[in-house]
């Protein structure tokens, strides 16, 4: 059985859509959870021919941290062992190390659900780590209009 999900976030609140689902099994499986943050390596950017900004790295892993922190002490208000990793690289590669690295059961992410063009574009890290992995996957589905609406019904509620 289970013992250790690693749970893959990008920032958005797309993403997020994955917790309530992990706190409701995560109690009753006394799962590990490890949340993972994954920041992306930027090329310099080039603006008006002159002006180079570089990305600072400190910079996107101390806001990954930052945004982690409320997530895992929200875990952890509900008795849930959780641990937090920030890695930096190609988001679908390092949710597969991480989870290789944690010992982890299985890995948890939402789909942004794009397709067509979209999909082309971006690509899909959820895909992707579908195809890499070895572990089981949970993918949930969930796209800005699925959450602007879950929003919408809290507050009528």
């Amino acid at each position: 059985m289970y013992k250790r999900v690693l749970v893959a976030l990008d920032g958005s609140e797309v993403g997020e859509t994955i917790i309530p689902f992990i706190v409701e099994i995560a109690g009753p499986l006394d799962l590990d959870v490890i949340l993972v943050r994954v920041c992306e390596t930027m090329p310099p950017t080039v603006f008006d021919g002159t002006q180079v900004v570089l990305e600072d790295p400190g910079l996107a892993r101390i806001d990954a941290e930052e945004y982690l922190a409320p997530l895992a002490a929200e875990l952890r208000n509900r008795g849930i062992k959780v641990t937090t990793q920030v890695r930096r690289g190609r988001p679908a590669e390092e949710i597969v190390k991480a989870a290789h690295d944690a010992n982890a059961d299985l890995i948890a992410m939402t789909t942004h659900g794009r397709s067509g063009l979209g999909r082309l574009l971006f690509g899909s890290v959820a895909e992707t780590v579908l195809r890499q992995s070895h572990l089981p996957v949970c993918l949930m589905r969930m796209t800005e209009s699925d959450v602007a609406r879950r929003v919408a019904e809290r507050k009528s509620s």
